[in-house]
């Protein structure tokens, strides 16, 4: 098997890409084409629906001005709300501002976060009394929670009101959470982390007989000399040292990459189209053995060796038994 994340998740590929370069094909993406989007983290509320709404019509307000918020960053916060509450459309109050990356509209993100159900006033879910922060799709999560969420910086503690219509009505609400339809949502988000757009880091420069990296950043170009041997062993050089968390064996990564044959053929890559995600630990052994301790920033160049990459060839993008690989690799998110 390839590269087991569910990397092909995100569409990485326009409509006029060349199968051979891109990985849109579930067979061919350094991905487990078993896996589905339900294998990365999306929604952390998602249950099956609920009945029908059996409360009374609430007001409905128009601004987050009656919700009050106390604690510091990294504790679970107290939220006081009148309930039963309702908001008309999703709201937005920065708590506490931050001045990190801003949140995309997609790709990865980290967050402590409590959600409170406005008709009860009680807290439905929360990642603190978990103890550990959340990791999932900025798109994979409720309409409402998306639009809180985009555009705030990595640092800030937010307070997001959203109305039924952009919570879990379109699921029929939640039933495990005790959503109903017509459930106004409040959240208290601590955004932590977001994936970046590139290499982010020190540059390093990389030893002897290696394949040479060239063109722009977003949208790089290897070249194996001609005459150079394709080393026996696994080999890593990092190109860029970044300063985000290191990968660990279990980790959720975001990366994008570019895969040659040590011929020099570009087999495919996703600079261009979308970047990847999924765990290292789908990946191939290669990457799994190279990656763990690399830091989110960095940029390296892998060189595989068969066994570590596609001992019986991979067929989908032409590579034969016996082939050495060469990859480069953005770390986006770790």
């Amino acid at each position: 098997m390839a590269f087991g994340l569910v990397l092909g998740l995100a569409g990485c590929g326009g409509p006029s890409s060349d199968p051979s370069t891109s990985p849109s094909s579930s067979e061919t993406a350094l991905i487990d084409p078993n896996t589905d989007a339900s294998a990365l983290p999306t929604d952390p509320s998602a249950s099956p629906t609920a009945d029908e709404p059996t409360s009374e019509p609430i007001p409905v307000s128009t601004n987050l001005d009656a919700i009050t918020v106390t604690g510091g960053p990294g504790e679970a916060p107290t939220v006081t709300v009148p309930a039963p509450w309702a908001i008309d459309r999703t709201q937005t109050r920065v708590l506490d501002p931050g001045d990190g990356d801003v949140v995309p509209e997609t790709g990865l993100i980290k967050v402590h976060y409590y959600g409170v159900n406005g008709r009860t006033g009680e807290s439905f879910d929360d990642s603190y009394s978990r103890g550990a922060p959340a990791d999932f799709l900025v798109d994979g999560v409720v309409v409402g929670f998306q639009r809180g969420l985009v555009g705030q910086r990595v640092g800030s503690r937010v307070l997001i009101g959203m109305p039924g219509s952009d919570g879990y009505d379109p699921d029929g609400g939640n039933a495990n959470a005790g959503i109903e339809v017509g459930d106004s949502l409040i959240f208290v988000a601590e955004i932590l982390e977001v994936a970046l757009s590139g290499p982010r880091g020190s540059a390093v420069r990389p030893g002897a007989d290696l394949p040479e990296v060239s063109g722009e950043t977003d949208h790089p170009v290897v070249t194996v000399p001609s005459g150079l041997s394709a080393p026996s062993e696994l080999k890593i050089q990092v190109l860029t040292k970044g300063t985000g968390p290191a990968i660990s064996e279990s980790s959720l990564i975001e990366v994008n990459y570019a895969e040659y044959t040590w011929a020099g053929r570009l087999a495919r890559q996703t600079y261009g189209f979308s970047p990847v995600r999924g765990y290292l630990s789908s990946t191939i052994p290669g990457w799994q053995n190279a990656l763990v301790g690399v830091e989110q920033g960095s940029r390296v160049l892998l060189i595989v060796p068969s066994e570590l990459a596609y001992p019986k060839g991979n067929k989908q993008i032409d590579v034969k038994a016996g082939e050495t690989m060469v990859f480069l690799i953005d770390v986006l998110y770790a």
